[in-house]
């Protein structure tokens, strides 16, 4: 049986945690070629990537440069593939889609990996086990494959000493070791529950770990810290910066100051710290992302004197904290591989898959983790805000879960979000989602600016504002915010892509339009994408691809290839849009001419 490939945003998720890895974490070049490769591929540019283009565009060959006499691009290449060899085996392992370079040329290939059960049923002690041993690991494969040459720039970390490199490995052994034991005696109490593990007074991981008296499973977020290691101007505007930023998102809980004595130990495998050291070079000013409880850096990012600047620092650092701390970032990512989670953790975690990859099955696995924590009492507003989302996809997507689904019972959820959490970007967002879909324009525009303004940090919020005036037809206004969002975080869920197409074409930037269409390749096919797609690879001159796309759509989506204007006119698209769409798809063979 023929799977299909993988989404496009699980590849670029899978893409941001690889380039963040400690596989490739001394190896700039190696990351410097993985990007660009996937980026264009994903962007449908395949063609370009041959040799020379690669030479001039990554390792900045001139025009003269010849491939025989020359070998950058087939040694960085072969580098490459044995890094990611490395990555997939140890660190990677559990990823849900391996990325490969396959030998005799440089068009990346993906594939799902088997190793991720259905459901996330794969042995709790597994990735526990391997993680913090491979990460041990890597570093000194990494050192021998990829020594800086002389035109080559000099890595942002330096190897460590062999005594700090043991040291680390030995952290990592006996923190493995602990994990080890403290999973074996959850799953012996959890008889094999493989997710919320049983009922709300069973003990938590966290809690097992500790051998501490459990806090309800369905209020532990992660614990967020800040170190300040560095001096300087530069250091204390991104150090006010991180803390202004952390201090909006409802995802975490932010402590504001370094870890200490004093902390709250029984915490640590779900505690991280954001440590501010100096750079390479004199201004330069590094964020690393460190797990307390093992001190792997999950994200490195050095920011230059003019990206600290006063006026560019806020958006830099809106960068960094969009990689790490949303539910779709590093944070959520390392504690869900490790099979480390509290059951609002888990949920959160789940309900992001389902906007990378929109399906009915992923939706209601969702919806039923976040119904079983309002059920059972929790006082997040954040679990209300996401449950009225994906209430009201269940409604707009006309999902099986819940049958009873309307847009009523949607906004009550959100008003509840708002009314538990007046502050939660969250809950305002998810409002000025339902507002739009009840053709409330205005309205839906002050919630999601409102959502933006209380954590301009998080790109997502960006987003959801641009998207929401871009649907309300302020087309100049709306692109330039979510094309913004969209280039800053290349791990964006695919609706991200969807309203820049819709914002770029109705500018009249029918370059980007294609190119944002071409992100809609997804494993769960909607109408509204495939339109999308149809009207990209016409706007592109690939009349086969077009063909092919019309004879999906109509195969599909019957209903809506015979009169797209009713399934526009539904989801309340503003009237100039719904004509233009409507007239680019007659115009590719769809829809009633009359």
């Amino acid at each position: 049986m023929e799977h299909a490939p993988p989404a496009a945003p699980a590849v670029r998720e899978t893409l941001e945690r690889l380039l963040a890895s400690e596989t490739f974490g001394r190896s700039e070049r190696a990351r410097r070629l993985l990007r660009y490769l996937v980026e264009r591929e994903q962007a449908g540019e395949a063609d370009r990537l041959k040799g020379v283009s690669i030479a001039m565009d990554v390792f900045g060959k001139d025009g003269d440069f010849d491939a025989s006499t020359d070998a950058v691009v087939r040694v960085q290449a072969g580098r490459l593939r044995e890094l990611l060899d490395q990555y997939f085996a140890n660190e990677g392992i559990a990823e849900p889609v391996r990325i490969a370079i396959p030998r005799g040329g440089y068009v990346p290939s993906y594939e799902l990996n088997a190793i991720r059960l259905p459901g996330d049923a794969r042995a709790a002690t597994g990735n526990i086990a391997r993680q913090p041993q491979a990460s041990a690991e890597a570093a000194p494969a990494a050192d021998y494959l990829d020594s800086p040459t002389p035109d080559e720039p000099v890595p942002l970390m330096a190897p460590a000493a062999p005594a700090q490199s043991l040291t680390r490995q030995l952290r990592f052994f006996w923190a493995a070791m602990v994990l080890v034991i403290a999973m074996l005696g959850v799953l012996i109490f959890r008889q094999g529950d493989a997710f919320l593990g049983g009922d709300t007074a069973a003990t938590t991981e966290t809690a097992g770990i500790a051998g501490t008296a459990a806090q309800p499973v369905f209020d532990s977020l992660p614990l967020i810290y800040i170190a300040m290691n560095a001096d300087g101007a530069e250091a204390t505007r991104v150090a006010s910066s991180l803390r202004a930023g952390l201090a909006g998102f409802d995802t975490i809980d932010f402590i504001g100051r370094a870890p200490d004595s004093t902390r709250d130990q029984s915490a640590d495998p779900i505690s991280f710290v954001f440590d501010i050291v100096p750079g390479p070079a004199a201004g330069d000013v590094t964020v690393e992302l460190q797990s307390v409880a093992t001190g792997r850096v999950l994200l490195s990012r050095n920011l230059t004197s003019a990206e600290t600047a006063p006026g560019v620092v806020e958006s830099n650092v809106a960068s960094v904290l969009t990689s790490a701390v949303p539910a779709s970032g590093a944070i959520y990512s390392y504690i869900d591989q490790s099979d480390i989670r509290t059951s609002q953790i888990g949920c959160l975690v789940l309900d992001d898959r389902y906007f990378l990859d929109m399906n009915a099955q992923a939706h209601e696995v969702a919806y039923r983790c976040l119904e079983k924590l309002a059920a059972e009492g929790t006082k997040s507003s954040l679990v209300y805000a996401e449950l009225a989302a994906l209430h009201g996809e269940a409604v707009t997507a006309h999902y099986p879960y819940p049958p009873d689904a309307t847009l009523e019972k949607a906004m009550s959820l959100a008003h509840r979000a708002v009314q538990m959490g007046p502050m939660n970007p969250h809950a305002h967002r998810a409002l000025g989602y339902l507002n739009s879909r009840l053709g409330n324009a205005d309205e839906a525009i002050r919630l999601t600016r409102k959502a933006y303004e209380l954590n301009p940090y998080d790109l997502g919020m960006a987003a959801a504002y641009g998207y929401g005036l871009i649907f309300a037809g302020k087309y100049d206004e709306g692109t330039p915010i979510l094309g913004h969002a969209v280039e800053a975080f290349s791990g964006h869920p695919t609706w991200w892509d969807y309203g820049l197409f819709v914002g770029a074409f109705m500018q009249g930037d029918m370059k980007k339009a294609a190119i944002a269409s071409e992100s809609l390749r997804t494993t769960a096919s909607k109408s509204h994408y495939l339109a999308a797609r149809l009207i990209g690879a016409k706007i592109s001159g690939r009349d086969k691809l077009a063909g092919e796309l019309a004879n999906e759509l109509t195969a599909e989506f019957p209903k809506f290839a015979a009169d797209p204007r009713a399934t526009f006119v539904d989801r309340k698209y503003p009237a100039d849009l719904t004509d233009r769409l409507v007239q680019s798809l007659r115009a590719a063979g769809i829809g009633n001419p009359s």
